[in-house]
C-alpha cells in the first residue's frame, strides 16, 4: 500500500491531481465551519445533541457535521444526488430526456445542466425547511429577512460544493461527488474513535470486529466479477490479415458500485425534509424514518436492491454491447452474434445482480442490528452503520482503481517510448 502511494506520488501529473484534490477538500472542510449569517452555532449544536438517533443525525453525518453548525455547506451534496435520481428516473418517462441520453456527450451535458438547475431548486426548499424547523424548535432566532439571507447562503453553498465536486472529477483524482461524501463521513472518525476508547469492555472488544467484518464483506462484493469469454475472428483489412484473439468481458457482481447506497440515503432523507413544512406529520416521521427503526431499515434494503438493478441497467446495455461485439468481429463462444448475445448478456447480468444487490442490502442493514445488539454509543452508530462503511470503502476502492489505471497508462506510455 505504501509503495503504491509512493509510486503514485512520483508521477508528476498524479501528484498534481492529488494536491489539487487535497486543496479542494481543505476548502470544503473550511466552509463546513463557517456559520451562515445570523446563526448562533451553539444553539444549533444543543439541538442536535438530542438528535443522534434520528434522520437529522444521519443527514448531519452526510454533511460532515456542517448541518449541526448550520454552516455554509450545511446541506452538503445531497440535493445534487437527489436531483440526479429524479432526472434519471424521469428519463424513463419523458421521451425528450431519453433522446438526450442517446445523443452521447452533448446529450449528457444537457442533462447535467438540468440536474444543476434542479439542484438549486431542491437546495432552496431544503434550506427553507431547515430554517423553519430550527426556528420552530427555538434553535434559531431569525425574522423573515434573515431567513431569506440564510436560504440564499445555503443554496449558494450547495452550488459551490457541486462545482467543487466537478472540479475534482475533471482535474483531481475523479469521483468528485463521491469523494465529497466520503470526506463528510470520515470527518466523524475522531468522535467515533474517542467514543470507542471511552466505551465499556463490550464496545472495545466488538467494535473493531464489526468494523473489520463489514469492511471485508464490502471489499469481497465490490471486487467480485464474472468473466465472459470473448473470441475475435480473423479480419482482412486491405492486404493485411489480422489474427483473431481471445479476451474476456468482466461483469462485476455489483456494477452499480456505491451509487445505490447514496441514492437510497437521498430518497429516505427527502420525506423528512418535506415534513418539516407540516408540523403535524413530525411524530409520524420520527417514528417511521428513524435510522434505527426496523421499518426504515427494511425500506432502505428494498431501495438498495431496486436502485442496484436500475443503475446497472443504465450503466450496461446488453443490446449496445452485443452490437459493438458484432461490429468488431467478436463473439461469445457457443452464442450466436446479435440478439442471442444480447439475451445471453441480459440473462447473466440479471442473475449476477440479484445476489449482488441482496448482499449489498444485507451489508447496509445488518451492522445497524449489531450496533443495537452490542449497545454501542450513539457517537459510533452513524459512522459504523452499514451505509457509512459501504460508501467509504466503495469510494476508496473506486478511487484507487482509477489512480491505478492512470499509473498503468503512464507506465505503458513510458515503455513504448
Amino acid at each position: 500500500m505504501l509503495s503504491w502511494l509512493t509510486n503514485a506520488w512520483r508521477v508528476p501529473e498524479l501528484r498534481r491531481r492529488l494536491l489539487f484534490t487535497a486543496m479542494i477538500i481543505g476548502l470544503y472542510r473550511l466552509g463546513s465551519w463557517v456559520p451562515a449569517p445570523g446563526v448562533d452555532s451553539e444553539q444549533i449544536k444543543n439541538y442536535f445533541s438530542t438528535q443522534g438517533g434520528t434522520v437529522l443525525g444521519l443527514l448531519n453525518l452526510f454533511s460532515g457535521g456542517a448541518l449541526s453548525q448550520f454552516s455554509l455547506f450545511a446541506l452538503g451534496i445531497m440535493p445534487y444526488v437527489t436531483a440526479s435520481i429524479i432526472l434519471q428516473l424521469m428519463t424513463v418517462v419523458i421521451p425528450r430526456l431519453e433522446q438526450l441520453q442517446k445523443e452521447g456527450e452533448a446529450g449528457y451535458a444537457k442533462i447535467n445542466q438540468y440536474t444543476r438547475y434542479l439542484t438549486i431548486v431542491l437546495a432552496a426548499f431544503q434550506s427553507l425547511g431547515y430554517a423553519y424547523l430550527f426556528k420552530r424548535q427555538n434553535a434559531l432566532e431569525a425574522n423573515s429577512g434573515r431567513v431569506v439571507l440564510i436560504v440564499i447562503t445555503l443554496t449558494a453553498g450547495t452550488a459551490l460544493l457541486m462545482w467543487m465536486g466537478e472540479l475534482i472529477t475533471k482535474r483531481g483524482v475523479g469521483n468528485g461527488i463521491s469523494i465529497i461524501i466520503f470526506c463528510s463521513i470520515i470527518a466523524d472518525a475522531p468522535t467515533t474513535i474517542r467514543a470507542w476508547v471511552d466505551g465499556g469492555p463490550t464496545t472495545k472488544l466488538f467494535f473493531p470486529i464489526v468494523f473489520l467484518a463489514v469492511t471485508v464483506a464490502v471489499v469481497f462484493i465490490q471486487e467480485g466479477q464474472r468473466r465472459i469469454p470473448i473470441q475475435y475472428a480473423r479480419r482482412v483489412v486491405g492486404r493485411r490479415v489480422t489474427s483473431g484473439g481471445s479476451t474476456y468481458m468482466p461483469l462485476r457482481v455489483n456494477m452499480a458500485g456505491v451509487i445505490p447506497i447514496i441514492f437510497a440515503a437521498a430518497v429516505l432523507a427527502f420525506p423528512p425534509t418535506i415534513a418539516q413544512f407540516f408540523p403535524q406529520t413530525q411524530n409520524f416521521i420520527n417514528e417511521w424514518f428513524s435510522p434505527t427503526d426496523v421499518g426504515f431499515l427494511m425500506l432502505e434494503a428494498f431501495l438498495i436492491i431496486l436502485f442496484t438493478y436500475f443503475y446497472t441497467a443504465v450503466q450496461f446495455n446488453p443490446i449496445d454491447q452485443a452490437d459493438n461485439l458484432r461490429k468488431h468481429g467478436g463473439y461469445i463462444p457457443g452464442i450466436r452474434p446479435g440478439p442471442p448475445t444480447a439475451q445471453y448478456l441480459d440473462r447473466v447480468l440479471t442473475r449476477l445482480t440479484l445476489p449482488g444487490s441482496i448482499y449489498l442490502a444485507l451489508v447496509a442493514v445488518v451492522p445497524t442490528f449489531l450496533i443495537q445488539f452490542f449497545d454501542f454509543s450513539s457517537q459510533s452508530r452513524n459512522f459504523l452503520g452499514g451505509t457509512s462503511l459501504l460508501i467509504m470503502v466503495g469510494v476508496a476502492l473506486d478511487t484507487m482503481r482509477q489512480m491505478e489505471s492512470q499509473m498503468m497508462m503512464r507506465s505503458y506510455e513510458g515503455f513504448l517510448k
